[in-house]
């Protein structure tokens, strides 16, 4: 009866020191779903239900002319007891998301007062370099960057420190005692300049910003760092499947080159096949399995993440088509990667020696190369028609 008892003393307080906000952070650890839980009745969930139950309780006799007001932060509001939301309580939800190109050139000013910067440095550059960063991402950022500026031994931290410092959060830290063997070396900068060239010869995708075979982090033993130029919100077919052909522009460079493919693009499928799953079974963008959402998006907390289970809605010849179409996208992204790499098979050779003599390209370098690879459409894939949900009877 503690939680209970606590309530009823706050929202006392909060009567008698109007005008007054009461503000409750993380409300999901106070105000998840009833029953929602595994636990057997009676086993442990009592004392926070009688604590909703008395928070639900004070919000319907709260008197609207008291001058106070309830206001509640969550991460996770799909998991709230749907009493919580009615009309009345919490009736207003406003979602707080991560900021665009102008709210975090908004939030660096404020950061960047903390720091010495360099004169000639442009908050709205750094901006336009971190797409999808939060506010506490930012805040990292401008540590990290002065971190770096003190480590040369500089009076002010410039806009190279802050692309370090992108790297450095990004793709983890410089791991230089990690020593690969020559053919370790020539396998991954032939990988990361597959990554590069499919990139810079496919339409409307991210231009390449730096090409590197330096292992970063903990598993990473090369990087292609891609920066948008633009905030984007929606993605379409081509996009999607162009996206696939970067990821998957590492393995069509070393199945060329090597007549063989190895672990290095474990992370580049497990992420090409989520999108292709995604197109099929969430955007509908495959003609055999029609315009239908056959897994619509997951209640996850807020922040992405797909949860360890979900009930499926469908029959096991729907799941046997749909794994055909995830199937035939993959592929299809992959034939376009290596149609790209064969045509520009020169320029993947000299790029990925140029690549091993100085182990990292920059904007400059990637830039000259660029100019080189062909741009010309490619010829349209063969469609590939994926089976038809075989229709089963249940008895």
């Amino acid at each position: 009866g503690v939680g209970a008892a606590r309530v009823r003393d706050l929202f006392e307080q909060a009567r008698a020191q109007a005008p007054a906000i009461i503000f409750i952070d993380e409300l999901d650890a106070l105000g998840r779903a009833r029953g929602a839980g595994l636990d057997l009745p009676g086993g442990g969930n009592d004392e926070k239900e009688q604590t909703l139950n008395q928070l639900l309780a004070e919000m319907d006799g709260f008197d609207p002319s008291a001058g106070a007001i309830v206001l509640a932060a969550t991460n996770r509001p799909e998991i709230l007891d749907p009493a919580l939301l009615r009309a009345g309580r919490f009736d207003r939800q406003v979602l707080v998301d991560r900021p665009d190109r102008k709210g975090r050139a908004d939030i660096l000013a404020v950061h960047l007062k903390k720091i010495n910067v360099a004169a000639d440095l442009d908050r709205e550059t750094i901006a336009a370099l971190t797409p999808g960063f939060t506010g506490a991402d930012l805040a990292n950022l401008v540590n990290e960057a002065a971190m770096v500026a003190t480590r040369r031994g500089g009076e002010a931290t410039a806009l190279e420190d802050f692309n370090q410092a992108i790297e450095r959060i990004v793709a983890g830290a410089e791991k230089k005692s990690r020593i690969l063997s020559p053919k370790e070396r020539g396998r991954v900068a032939h990988h990361e300049m597959g990554h590069a060239i499919v990139a810079m010869s496919l339409p409307d995708v991210d231009p390449v910003h730096k090409v590197s075979i330096i292992p970063r982090g903990i598993g990473a033993l090369g990087y292609t760092i891609q920066r948008p130029t633009e905030d984007r919100f929606l993605m379409s077919r081509s996009d999607l499947m162009n996206r696939m052909a970067v990821l998957l522009g590492g393995r069509a460079a070393e199945s060329l080159v090597f007549s063989e493919v190895s672990t290095g693009a474990a992370d580049d499928l497990a992420r090409a096949t989520d999108i292709a799953r995604d197109m099929v079974a969430r955007f509908g963008m495959t003609t055999e399995l029609g315009p239908v959402a056959y897994d619509p998006e997951p209640a996850a907390f807020l922040g992405g993440g797909r949860p360890a289970w979900r009930p499926r809605s469908y029959a096991e010849g729907t799941a046997e088509a749909i794994d055909d179409a995830v199937k035939a996208l993959v592929t299809e992204a992959f034939d376009l990667a290596v149609a790209v790499l064969e045509r520009n098979r020169p320029i993947l050779a000299s790029a990925a020696e140029e690549l091993l003599a100085k182990e990292t390209l920059s904007r400059t370098d990637v830039e000259r190369i660029s100019r080189a690879v062909s741009l010309d459409p490619l010829p349209a894939p063969a469609v590939r028609a994926a089976p038809r949900p075989k229709l089963q009877s249940a008895v």
